[in-house]
């Protein structure tokens, strides 16, 4: 009775261990996860921004070196998006880097429109096309950090009506336009 009274014990034991213990990982395999998320956090940058001077996007090898550079240390427990936004930031102090451009549109009915649309308007840095015809309708370039305020003047104005999409990034026809 006492035998299995402890292999019942070192079972639940175990199990407990197994289920609410933490994997332990070797030195090796911690440096090859760290590396991955480096390299991930670089091709998230690499997605999200461009050199302004050649208005080209950065290869994931430059902004490794521009990271290693910097010294920047990568946190395993973040996600590699909210990592590479937070890097973007430091990056803009050593090399000549900017977030690329969204292409939004915004679609609501023009009685909603009148209310807003000089608001709307400011946030767009260039406007490829407006159309007042029925609904009122409009397509530019804006900031990515203006999305969320455009879409949240859009669905207050337009009581959940109105849409605000984000259908793209700049192209480098666009940005000929910018320059100009």
């Amino acid at each position: 009775a006492v035998v299995s009274t402890q292999s019942t014990g070192r079972i639940k034991i175990c199990t407990e261990i197994l289920e609410k213990g933490e994997f332990q990982l070797s030195e090796k395999e911690r440096q090859v996860a760290l590396g991955n998320k480096f390299t991930e956090i670089a091709n998230s940058i690499s997605n999200m921004s461009i050199n302004p001077t050649t208005q080209r996007p950065y290869t994931v090898s430059m902004l490794e070196t521009a990271m290693k550079d910097a010294h920047i240390s990568v946190n395993p427990n973040k996600s590699a998006k909210q990592q590479a936004l937070e890097i973007l930031k430091t990056l803009k102090e050593t090399i000549p880097i900017e977030r690329v451009k969204m292409k939004i549109r915004v679609t609501m009915s023009q009685s909603d429109a009148k209310k807003c649309k000089d608001q709307i308007k400011s946030m767009y840095i260039s406007i490829s096309s407006e159309d007042n015809d029925g609904q009122f309708e409009i397509v530019g370039l804006s900031e990515p950090g203006n999305y969320k305020p455009l879409a949240e003047l859009v669905g207050k104005h337009s009581r959940g009506k109105g849409m605000c999409e984000v259908i793209g990034v700049q192209e480098n026809s666009e940005l000929d336009v910018l320059k100009s």
